[in-house]
């Protein structure tokens, strides 16, 4: 990478947001969403060798929604590999993130890790692979982000759990079709727990950085997953991170990376960086408008992306 002077960079896409019309609408059909000040932004990276750079509402913790798939995704591979592969697929969905059509077609296994489907299925393989769930998950995310302090919120949980039809719906064709092996109302506690966790971009970032250095944890040293998982994880990040709008991300920002409908987006540049955006106002696509658009101007000022 030349040298960049990330400040610099920060001042310059913030002065271009400002003026910029954000058609964006948060998240409502989660009550609690609805709740959190829509024109919230925050920015920061984190960089193996140049420390941290930040700016705006960046310490503002704020529910992370599918971001945190990535986490349930990375336990079930550290616990039982290649076979998860059996149970949830790897390619785009090109529907919704909660369409039931795919999942009918396609015998109950979902297309990936991160649409709903997918993300229930991982939970599922967690319920049976850990003692008590709820407690190891969090535990294990607290580690990669070397936080003790993370914490589900239970009011955001329990908003999801009241308007969970479409999901009870998913859980339900899939059992149907064997691919739940567990107790489905359980599953469904886990995974809207899972959703439910609270970060701030900076948090967000440094979790992130075992995908930056080759599954390596930054601040122990030791391995979280193996390289060979840290790349799978994310071509699946450059694949399907940001529903059906993955394509459009790579094309415009050329990075892995995922997004949550609380409008948070985390992108990593294997070997450099991981930077996370928060603006709550979502596309059509569900994605969060000023944080493409942010991390859009990121990639085209550094003159720097995966491609």
């Amino acid at each position: 990478m030349k040298d960049i002077n990330f400040n610099t960079i920060f001042n310059d896409i913030f002065i271009e947001l400002q003026p910029m019309e954000n058609p964006g609408v948060a998240a409502s059909y989660i009550p609690e969403l609805a709740k959190i000040d829509p024109d919230k932004f925050g920015i920061h990276l984190s960089h193996v060798d140049k420390g941290d750079f930040y700016q705006g509402d960046s310490n503002e913790r704020f529910s992370i929604q599918s971001i945190s798939k990535v986490f349930s995704l990375t336990l079930a591979m550290r616990l039982i590999g290649g076979n998860l592969w059996s149970r949830v697929g790897v390619e785009p969905s090109g529907t919704a993130f909660n369409s039931l059509v795919q999942l009918e077609v396609e015998n109950g296994i979902p297309r990936n890790p991160f649409i709903n489907a997918g993300a229930i299925v991982v939970c599922d393989v967690l319920m049976t692979y850990l003692d008590n769930p709820k407690v190891e998950l969090l535990d294990f995310i607290r580690t990669i982000a070397n936080n003790p302090s993370l914490e589900y919120n239970q009011r955001v949980a329990e908003s999801e759990k009241n308007t969970s039809d479409r999901n009870k719906a998913l859980i339900y064709l899939m059992r149907d079709f064997g691919n739940i092996h567990n107790d489905v109302d359980e599953v469904l506690d886990l995974y809207f727990y899972l959703c439910s966790i609270e970060m701030n971009c900076c948090e967000l970032a440094h979790s992130f950085m075992f995908l930056v250095t080759a599954g390596m944890d930054e601040a122990s040293g030791e391995m979280i997953i193996s390289p060979s998982q840290a790349k799978r994880i994310n071509a699946i990040m450059q694949l399907c991170g940001f529903y059906d709008e993955a394509g459009e991300f790579a094309f415009k920002v050329g990075l892995p990376g995922k997004s949550g409908v609380g409008g948070g987006i985390v992108a990593v540049h294997p070997g450099k960086y991981a930077i996370a955006v928060w603006s709550p106002r979502l596309n059509r696509k569900g994605n969060s408008y000023m944080g493409m658009k942010a991390l859009e101007l990121f990639t085209t000022k550094t003159e720097d992306s995966i491609f």
